[in-house]
């Protein structure tokens, strides 16, 4: 590389690593780190079913009603591995050969995959499924214990996708479903469609949807005490390949489009389609990346008590480069969102020289009333009390520029969290309110490695409280629900389910770790001496979840040491397991700090002496720092008294060296016992020369006319002894010895 280039890359490159430096979010570790079987959860999988990726809480009912390749099932909302009730929807044989017949997988692709799960009305069930590429829905009820399919079948082109892998996202409202897919069986026809009681749909042109991946839909009642008389809205998450880019190949960029709920579509121009249908580009802006990251989930949180302009949407963002490995959460208020197709610039398309459209900023005049608006007071005013009256001036321009000029910006135009590691996947917030009075927003993060993050912002600091791995493969969250009435979470993958409480407080063994843990669900019941949620205590509880201030404990008590002995020039391993992955040990002997060496290594769960001596005899301390925003706070994790005499096993250390066997047999008798093997072996070697079974060595050595060649001859006559092997032989002519 040239000098000057090699200047100027090192130039551009110090300031993102001076972010990196100065932020240090990438390496956001987990405090703690829970395994499989450390869980306190329950599970549900049921041999030879998988998939369990669409959920619905029927709270009303008690269940969790759980959709899963060709079964549905209806779990105990309490406790999901206790089955209430399940029903299979299969595919038929002709449909599978059918299927088999386009090109797809007859056991992957060919099966029914449950994908929309919805309650309507009147209680009952709106069901969907693949159905082997050939979508159909159905209705369900449950009744004394029992799920029914009442086989009222109906098209799910344009309502469930046809493709099982494919991104798909749907609502019901009013018994009104709002589905974004594909309409065909290629996947080529995208389409946000309002099923009843009219049906409407997208336009089938790349300015609207233009090879769209979608992910999430969301209803805001915007209608509610609205001064300017709106309509409520339904938000569609998606990525698509960006029309508005100059770049060869097209560029992924994420974007949230807007519907009115009172849309019935236009007269002459729009007929049937949205005239409401408009979509702005969404920013994460990650580290500087030169590409933008690609929105993978939403989950919108709204505080009941608030107005809904305060609503705020949590979005997962993930690389569209396999050269990162960074996930972010961005969020976004729906005022902003609201704000831009309000009162927001349009983009028009501009044909060049070069035969191809550039889209610019449209900065003509704008029909009145406005284009994507939906009816309000002042289109009343002037006569147009629905869609169907809208002019087709204005229906034109929505249908040729449904795209907004504005980047929508997350808060504080950065994401709330990044990190390196496992893919993020889904993401559910909850709220809860702390000892200190104020309310937390808490993120349950599930990842491409099965794993589950719970991670809160403090004040702009980001805190992962731990990292749960829910399931024993390694199979990603696909779907995470929350219940406000058993205040439990849900996930699901392709191998199961699991139910996992909001906290898990008795993990916490001492006040130390349950304050360090800055949990906003648990704190430390001096009274009981353990650490306890706050919703099931009456009494104030030491917390302290913005600086995690370990001095509000008082001084726990001495260890009792573990009298642990070993042998001279013997090895033994102390145990010391890290309380929390942001601790770091250390060990003192005779209370001086213990210097490692060859004989003494320092491990990741404890400390391992080799050849031990007299002068390694002494008592020994593990101790555990770790640092919170007001100080760093040492606790003693571990004591041992070490002795030399006879080898022992104390509780926490392990010898690690062979001993002696003790009640084994004597050494005098194994040689008695080898004496007389060799004496069995000799007497059977003389037998055998004595019956002429062998021969003799010195045979083979004369040398008179009869013996000559008789090696060889003997070689011969064993051979041909050895194929008539299979003839009866007397009894002195068997060999004593093979």
């Amino acid at each position: 590389m040239h000098p000057l280039l090699l200047s100027l890359s090192v130039l551009w490159l110090l300031p993102l690593a001076l972010t990196l430096e100065e932020d240090s979010p990438l390496d956001c570790v987990p405090r703690k780190f829970i395994l499989y079987h450390g869980v306190n959860a329950h599970l549900f999988h049921e041999d030879g079913v998988f998939n369990y990726s669409t959920m619905l809480l029927r709270e009303d009912l008690d269940l969790l009603v759980l959709g899963a390749r060709e079964a549905v099932y209806a779990l105990d909302l309490n406790d999901i591995s206790k089955k209430r009730a399940s029903v299979k929807w299969r595919v038929t044989a002709k449909q599978k050969s059918e299927c088999q017949n386009k090109g797809k997988d007859p056991e992957l692709e060919c099966k029914n995959y449950i994908r929309i799960l919805h309650t309507m009305e009147d209680k009952r069930m709106f069901v969907c499924g693949t159905n082997a590429f050939d979508p159909e829905c159905d209705y369900m009820s449950y009744s004394d214990g029992k799920l029914i399919l009442e086989d009222k079948r109906e098209d799910g082109k344009g309502k469930c996708p046809f493709d099982p892998a494919q991104r798909y996202a749907s609502i019901m409202d009013d018994d009104n479903l709002y589905s974004a897919t594909s309409m065909n069986f290629l996947g080529s026809e995208p389409v946000l469609m309002r099923s009843s009681p009219i049906s409407i749909r997208t336009e089938f042109k790349s300015s609207w949807l233009n090879e769209p991946s979608f992910v999430s839909m969301a209803q805001m009642p915007e209608s509610e005490n609205n001064e300017d008389g709106d309509d409520d809205k339904v938000y569609l998450f998606f990525s698509e390949k960006a029309v508005e880019c100059d770049c060869y190949n097209k560029l992924v960029v994420s974007r949230v489009a807007r519907v009115c709920k009172g849309d019935l579509g236009g007269q002459r121009t729009l007929q049937k389609k949205w005239t409401s249908f408009l979509k702005a580009r969404m920013d994460c802006p990650v580290l500087e990346s030169q590409l933008p990251y690609i929105i993978q989930d939403t989950y919108l949180w709204c505080d009941p008590q608030q107005h809904w302009r305060n609503c705020l949407f949590y979005a997962i963002f993930t690389p569209q480069s396999d050269t990162s490995d960074l996930s972010a959460v961005c969020v976004f208020r729906v005022s902003d969102i609201s704000r831009v197709f309000a009162e927001g610039k349009y983009k028009t398309p501009v044909p060049v020289e070069t035969s191809f459209v550039k889209w610019v900023m449209y900065s003509g005049d704008i029909p009145v009333p406005r284009p994507g608006a939906c009816i309000n007071n002042e289109a009343r005013k002037a006569g147009i009390t629905q869609t169907l009256d809208l002019p087709d001036r204005t229906l034109q321009f929505v249908k040729d520029r449904p795209l907004m000029d504005q980047v929508i910006q997350p808060i504080g135009e950065k994401p709330l969290l990044v990190r390196r590691g496992a893919t993020f996947t889904r993401i559910i917030v909850n709220q809860m309110q702390a000892a200190d009075g104020e309310k937390y927003h808490v993120m349950f993060i599930g990842t491409e490695d099965g794993t589950l993050l719970k991670a809160v912002n403090y004040d702009g600091e980001m805190f992962i409280i731990e990292e749960i791995k829910l399931f024993q493969s390694q199979d990603p969250i696909k779907i995470l629900k929350f219940s406000n009435v058993t205040r439990q979470l849900y996930a699901g993958s392709d191998s199961g389910a699991a139910q996992i409480p909001l906290a898990s407080c008795e993990r916490s063994s001492s006040c130390m770790d349950c304050v360090l843990a800055r949990d906003p669900y648990c704190g430390w019941d001096k009274r009981l001496g353990k650490c306890v949620a706050l919703s099931e205590s009456q009494r104030e509880l030491i917390q302290s979840v913005k600086e995690g201030n370990g001095s509000l404990c008082s001084n726990a008590g001495p260890i009792k040491p573990t009298n642990q002995s070993i042998w001279p020039g013997g090895n033994v391993k102390l145990s010391c397991p890290k309380p929390s992955n942001l601790a770091k040990t250390s060990w003192e002997r005779d209370n001086r700090p213990l210097t490692p060496s060859e004989r003494l290594q320092l491990l990741e769960d404890g400390l391992l002496i080799l050849n031990a001596s007299l002068s390694d005899a002494g008592r020994y301390r593990c101790l555990s720092v770790e640092h919170s925003k007001t100080d760093k706070y040492t606790t003693t994790v571990a004591e041992y008294q070490l002795t030399l005499g006879p080898a022992g096993s104390g509780k926490g250390g392990h010898i690690v060296f062979p001993q002696a066997r003790r009640n084994g047999p004597s050494v005098t008798g194994l040689q008695v016992v080898v004496a007389l093997l060799v004496i069995s072996l000799l007497v059977l070697l003389a037998w055998n020369f004595y019956k002429g079974h062998l021969p003799l060595p010195w045979k083979c050595g004369k040398k008179n006319k009869q013996s000559q060649g008789s090696c060889e001859e003997e070689g011969v006559n064993s051979a041909a002894h050895y194929q008539g092997a299979q003839k009866p032989a007397l009894a002195e002519d068997k060999f004593l010895v093979s």
